[in-house]
């Protein structure tokens, strides 16, 4: 990747990576040394800076806090056999990050400057990217309003900001979840297929209050009939019938098009197994659960990676897949994308950039 832009590098005069046990991290507490920074003043991307990891200053008036224009991506860094640092699939978190952009009413950022501050920051960070099993640095793109200014319209100005912190497994059991039939978390026509900060902060009651009654996240149904399946808080769904992987249809708007999602489902085609992108509605599951068809139930976004789920409560029913499920294509999905991160067997699609 051939640099283009003139981006100030400031390092930190001192490094909290001695501090960090890398053999017990917890996801999203321990932060990388520094940060890449670019302002768009209303005309212009400008300022692209490598700075230390910190606190940014800002007014109160701002309209990220106000109106809700916040924007975000989650990608991955690893380290090749080599110890090259490498991304996952960046490009493609730019063109969804653009997508959010759209929707929300704000600027979009261009390719270089998403880019180039990968690479600015991992260059002066990439000791801090573990080389255990399972782990990675994960990176947050983001992006957010920054008018000062109290009125209901688009801002002018916005900030992107990437930071980093190393992570080992975002969840290291089997899940157990519950089919939501009272909160919602997107309608048809809404901003569901964004990734937006106010997705995520409308589900944190019934998330909160699942977790509560002993489930580790909730599995959202459609708006209308809570009855078709759509996506957990935090991942894309897949379910395995009979020899059938089927994955809710994104067709409505409702539901986050995931990159790791699109991942699997590029793996199983070349696989050649049947594959139905549809919607599924959680009857059906329980039907299949009740005729002995129902293999495997699984997540899969950039946190998780992929996560199997044992148990789904709907209603006072529940499917219970542990010592079931055999887990089968689960692990191999989540086997062969991880040793692709890691280059210990065949980049076949292109998806690897090196730093």
């Amino acid at each position: 990747m051939e640099m283009t832009l003139d981006i100030a590098v400031e390092t930190s005069s001192t490094s909290r990576i001695a501090e960090v046990d890398f053999n017990n991290i917890q996801f999203g507490r321990v932060f990388s040394d520094h940060q890449f920074i670019v302002d768009f003043d209303g005309e212009h991307w400008i300022n692209p800076r490598v700075v230390p990891y910190g606190k940014i200053a800002m007014s109160p008036a701002i309209s990220a806090i106000h109106y809700g224009q916040s924007i975000f991506e989650g990608m991955k860094a690893f380290k090749d056999k080599e110890g090259n640092p490498q991304l996952f699939r960046p490009l493609d978190n730019w063109k969804r990050l653009n997508r959010s952009a759209q929707r929300m009413g704000m600027q979009e950022i261009p390719e270089e400057f998403f880019m180039e501050g990968l690479r600015a920051l991992l260059t002066v960070d990439s000791d801090w990217i573990p080389t255990s099993a399972g782990s990675a640095l994960y990176l947050r793109p983001c992006m957010f309003a920054t008018d000062d200014f109290i009125g209901v319209r688009p801002s002018s100005t916005y900030t992107f900001v990437i930071f980093s912190c190393p992570v080992g497994a975002y969840y290291s059991q089997p899940l157990k979840v519950k089919a939501e039939t009272h909160y919602i978390r997107a309608a048809e026509g809404g901003t569901g297929n964004a990734k937006c900060a106010g997705n995520y902060g409308s589900v944190m009651l019934p998330t909160r209050i699942a977790q509560e009654e002993g489930f580790n996240q909730v599995m959202w149904l459609d708006a209308d009939k809570h009855e078709m399946i759509e996506e957990t808080g935090t991942t894309n769904l897949f379910i395995r019938i009979d020899d059938t992987l089927i994955t809710p249809s994104t067709s409505r708007g409702t539901i986050l098009e995931g990159i790791t999602r699109d991942s699997v489902l590029t793996l199983a085609k070349s696989w050649n197994w049947k594959i139905e992108i549809r919607d599924i509605g959680i009857h059906e599951l329980f039907e299949a659960y009740r005729a002995g068809t129902l293999k495997e139930v699984f997540a899969a976004g950039t946190a998780a990676t992929i996560a199997q789920i044992e148990v789904i409560h709907y209603e006072g029913e529940e499917i219970r897949l542990g010592g079931l499920a055999t887990w089968e294509w689960s692990h191999l999905l989540k086997n062969t994308l991880e040793q692709i991160k890691i280059g210990q067997i065949a980049d076949d699609f292109d998806w690897m950039t090196r730093i």
